[in-house]
Parts: structure tokens; sequence; C-alpha cells
């Protein structure tokens, strides 16, 4: 992949993926459910958009709305059905009942990984202190990525929180990316990429039709011609 900034995009089936990839999309984050704010694919849909598409896939693992992991012993069989069938990468993010990472959770899915590299989501905005939980996840291998609006309320409330956090990409628990995402809209897209944002996560921004409609390649083209101006 080349320096242009990385802009994902959310696909719930085949059709959204091959739009997707058609109008500029670097990666895929495959869910399904957004009515929880997406959940776990089913294994077919999975197979699908990877026989589909060419482009990296970001596969959720999540089985609930909210951020509880639940039960992990479910998790972990979804981790390792999808690790046959070829996935390689994934999101996750949760958090204990004190908003802090839920360890315990998260660790025994990434070992479930084996070293593929991995999202920690949104959950990040829902910490009660984004620093620690950072640094209590640093040592983890695979993470590579932190989905992030600034705040629990978008990034129109977290647009200084992430500028800020760009500013320290050379400090412990900061090296992972930040990948904005959650009410990003593109008038933000110039301040985040002069304070070195360089990755971006879109969702119903690729949907003009709302989450009911498929994603629109033109739509995803003027977010990627955007990033490339």
């Amino acid at each position: 992949m080349s320096n242009r900034a990385v802009l994902e995009v959310i696909a719930l089936d085949a059709e959204d993926a091959v739009a997707a990839q058609a109008g500029g999309a670097d990666r895929l984050e495959l869910v399904t459910d957004m009515a929880a704010d997406g959940l776990t694919p089913p294994l077919a849909v999975f197979e699908e958009i990877r026989d589909a598409v060419d482009i990296p896939l970001r596969v959720m693992i999540r089985v609930a709305d909210g951020f509880a992991a639940g039960d992990v012993d479910v998790l972990v069989e979804k981790v390792r059905t999808l690790r046959a069938a070829g996935a390689g990468e994934f999101v996750l993010g949760f958090l204990d009942e004190g908003g802090h990472a839920d360890l315990v959770a998260v660790e025994r899915l990434v070992a479930e990984f084996e070293g593929c590299p991995w999202t920690f989501h949104r959950a990040i905005d829902r910490a009660s202190d984004r620093d620690v939980l950072r640094k209590h996840l640093a040592d983890l291998p695979g993470l590579d990525t932190y989905l992030t609006a600034g705040s629990p309320d978008g990034v129109d409330a977290g647009l200084e929180t992430l500028i800020a956090e760009a500013s320290r990409s050379d400090q412990p628990g900061y090296e992972p990316q930040i990948m904005v995402g959650g009410g990003l809209r593109l008038e933000h897209l110039p301040r985040l990429l002069a304070a070195g944002v360089d990755a971006f996560h879109i969702g119903g921004a690729a949907r003009p039709g709302g989450w009911s409609g498929p994603v629109d390649a033109t739509a995803v083209r003027e977010w990627r011609e955007a990033l490339d101006a």
C-alpha cells in the first residue's frame, strides 16, 4: 500500500464490498446488524466478501450491542471459525464494569489471532481513561489501529482529543495508527490531515440511501478524492 491516507469502509455484504473497492477503499470492516452498531458477520457472508474483492478485510468480533465481551468462549469459537476460513485481520473492543479495557477477554482473543493485525474499536471512546487504556493494551501483539471519534459523542466533540493524540505517536501506547470514525464528515478532513491523522473510517457516509441501502461507489470515491487532494 502507498503512503496515501487509508480509507476503510463498512461492508455488510459482497455488494457493499465490491462497490467500496470500486470507489477506492483501501480496507473493509465486515459487520452485520448495524442496529447493534456492528456484530460479527455470518461465516457465509465473510466467505462471499473474501471471494469478491482483493483488499484487506477486518472482521468484527462482537456478539451483542454494548462494550461488554459477554461469553468469551463464543467469541473464541467465532475467531477460530473465521481463521479457518482465511480471515487474517480483526476488530474488537471490550470494557469491564469500571470502563477499563477488559484484558481477560481481549488477551484470550488476541491469542487466537496468532499475530494477525487488529483494531481496538470505539470502546476507547467510552473508556474511563483513554491514556490508561492505551497503556494497558500497548504490549499486545498485532494491535496496529485505534478506531476512534475522540469522544462518545462523535468527531465534532472529539476533534481536539484526536489532534492531541496524533501528536503523541512516538509515545508508549500511542504507536498504533489513529483511524477516525464516528460522525466523520468531509469538512473534518483538513484539520485531521494537517495534524498527521492518516486513516479514516466511514459507514453511513458511504450510503446516500441510509443503512437500508447499499454502499455507493460514487460516495466512496468522493472521500477517496478528498483524501488524495
